[in-house]
């Protein structure tokens, strides 16, 4: 085995093993993403809970895989990039194994927690593994290619997850992964070199626990504001004080970060203006991205009666076009760039919401594809060209801290569209029980479609931050580790 493993590592070819070690830990973390928002009423049913209690089992995951995005960077640059992916791996597959032997809903959160920090290791080390082995002129296709590990778990994962809960049981969802897992480690094992970073500087206590205190504060304020056993609502102290702290952890973690020599999240990137920008579009698009995920089987399983198979297999088409365009990407960028293939995307993105604002407990399986169709196709020319636009300008040694504050910003802004998306649709649904005629489904369905409105509003809202390229970019302004270019 040492000796397969010497040349493995010595080989030509080795960057593209471990593309293949990366993509495989991306698709198990995504999986338990897209397989849970199918199995999340089968769950609520099981266990006897509300939809605000139920939304936890995908928030908590989210929350501390936004925690660990910037730490683990940190913590493989001092221990190794290997060791710490691998156990990432491992932590990720045994919070995988505890999910299944959940017999209650707190264990359940508890354990969804711990997947989500092997979870946010996989994520956080992934870019950056992928960006530092791979030459600039490879590094389009590379994350094109890595961006179908994503793109995968988004077509199968829903259909594997709604598989598992009609024909098996829920807790199936979760040790589905355990396999992957196990393969994923022995990988990691055989493949990976090791890399440290000699220079690195002491960890950023202050950083950490402000945006460890943030985080779970505000999806919790979030979350609470029209939760069913809050009648008090947005005035409750149960919101106010929470929401409150975590205002204060924010700006806590800001000042402690700019002012850091070495902090948890070099936030002074975002003074690049590429990458700036690309991080504004990314925290609305996020939302929306992950909202319309979460949105799409409410809608079909507790409004049009869907079983969670027929749910997850809608799902199907999304990734794999996905992974299509975003290989495709890489080339087509070559030759038109990557800002035309973005805002098509965008564009594309913004009409597929605004058609599932449409939807009615009458809209045939071919209007719900549409939306599918449409959604593959904004993702696949939307993220891998954004990623290589935001890294344009910054130098080898910043892509670490890039990949930390890309992939925290995507999980914080999934765990904002849970939340946030819930609390609207619990407020908007009463609103129309309480004014409209109509069946217990078609009220629900229209307080879905009130949030798909909003989700349509937002991603156009994505383009502004584009606006900022018209301004002259200033040679002063340039963050240190970056470089600017007109």
């Amino acid at each position: 085995m040492k000796h397969l493993q010497t040349r493995i590592q010595q080989s030509k070819g080795y960057k593209w093993w471990v593309l293949g070690v990366i993509m495989l830990g991306t698709f198990m973390a995504v999986l338990d993403i897209t397989v849970v928002n199918v199995g999340l009423p089968t769950i609520m049913h099981a266990f006897g809970v509300s939809l605000s209690t139920a939304e936890w089992v995908i928030t908590a995951y989210m929350i501390t895989m936004t925690i660990m995005l910037p730490t683990a960077g940190w913590l493989a640059d001092k221990y190794g990039n290997k060791n710490l992916y691998l156990i990432g791996m491992v932590l990720f597959t045994l919070g995988s194994w505890l999910c299944g032997r959940a017999q209650t809903d707190v264990f359940l959160i508890a354990s969804r927690a711990l997947q989500g920090i092997g979870g946010g290791t996989i994520q956080a080390l992934g870019l950056a593994i992928v960006t530092r082995e791979f030459p600039p002129s490879q590094r389009s296709m590379a994350l094109g290619l890595w961006a179908i590990a994503s793109a995968a778990s988004i077509s199968f994962g829903p259909l594997i997850g709604g598989y598992l809960v009609d024909d098996y049981s829920w807790h199936w969802i979760f040790d589905v992964n355990v396999p992957i897992g196990i393969v994923g480690v022995l990988a990691t094992i055989l493949i990976q070199r090791e890399w440290k970073r000699p220079d690195i500087g002491p960890f950023d206590w202050v950083g950490f626990v402000s945006v460890a205190t943030f985080m779970p504060l505000a999806i919790y304020a979030l979350a609470r504001g029209n939760a069913t056993s809050n009648p008090q609502g947005w005035s409750s102290p149960s919101v106010i004080v929470p929401g409150t702290i975590a205002v204060i952890a924010l700006v806590v973690f800001i000042v402690a970060e700019l002012r850091s020599k070495y902090p948890l999240l070099n936030i002074r990137l975002l003074a690049d203006r590429n990458f700036g920008i690309a991080m504004l579009v990314l925290v609305i698009f996020g939302i929306c991205m992950f909202g319309g995920t979460y949105l799409l089987p409410l809608y079909m399983q507790n409004g049009l009666g869907y079983t969670a198979i027929m749910a997850g297999s809608v799902f199907l088409p999304v990734g794999l076009i996905q992974g299509i365009l975003s290989t495709l990407s890489g080339f087509i960028t070559k030759y038109i760039g990557t800002l035309p293939q973005v805002f098509c995307g965008l564009a594309v993105m913004t009409l597929s919401f605004w058609f599932a604002s449409r939807f009615t407990v009458d809209t045939p399986h071919s209007g719900i594809m549409l939306v599918l169709y449409l959604r593959g196709f904004g993702m696949g020319l939307t993220f891998a060209p954004l990623n290589v636009f935001s890294l344009k300008n910054l130098k080898h040694g910043d892509m670490a801290a890039a990949s930390g504050i890309s992939n925290s910003i995507k999980q914080l802004a999934g765990s904002i569209a849970v939340a946030m998306l819930t609390s609207i649709l619990t407020a908007r649904t009463a609103a129309h029980a309480a004014h409209d005629v109509g069946t217990k489904a078609e009220i629900y369905i229209a307080g879905i479609t009130d949030d798909f409105l909003i989700v349509t509003l937002m991603t156009l809202c994505c383009f502004l931050p584009f606006l900022l390229l018209l301004r002259k970019p200033r040679r002063a302004a340039q963050p240190t580790g970056t470089t600017t270019r007109p």
